[in-house]
């Protein structure tokens, strides 16, 4: 099982290169599109990383893939500008989960 990533920028693909992870940048809605529905078809690709900024700009297209297809998981990470998420995200997230304050 492979993971491939999907970037808008060349410094991200090139670390994630340096880690074993193949990938591809592009920078609009149609090339998104395209590089979602050539990952999902490769059956060897099993996880799927988009920078987070492809989470924020086109949500519906990425909600979509998760919502009609069962793998490859898809992951957003941050790029070279850090995370768009608030510093205790984490935190959040897990008292929202099990509704204990933390």
């Amino acid at each position: 099982m492979q993971m491939y990533l999907i970037s808008d920028n060349v410094d991200t693909l090139t670390g994630m290169r340096l880690a074993g992870v193949e990938g591809v940048v592009v920078h609009q809605r149609e090339e998104l599109g395209k590089a979602l529905e050539t990952a999902i078809a490769n059956k060897e690709i099993g996880i799927i990383l988009l920078t987070e900024k492809f989470g924020r700009e086109f949500p519906e297209i990425i909600d979509d893939v998760k919502l009609h297809h069962r793998t490859p998981l898809i992951i957003e990470i941050p790029d070279r500008h850090g995370t768009g998420r608030k510093p205790d995200f984490i935190t959040s997230y897990v008292n929202e989960a099990i509704g204990l304050k933390l």
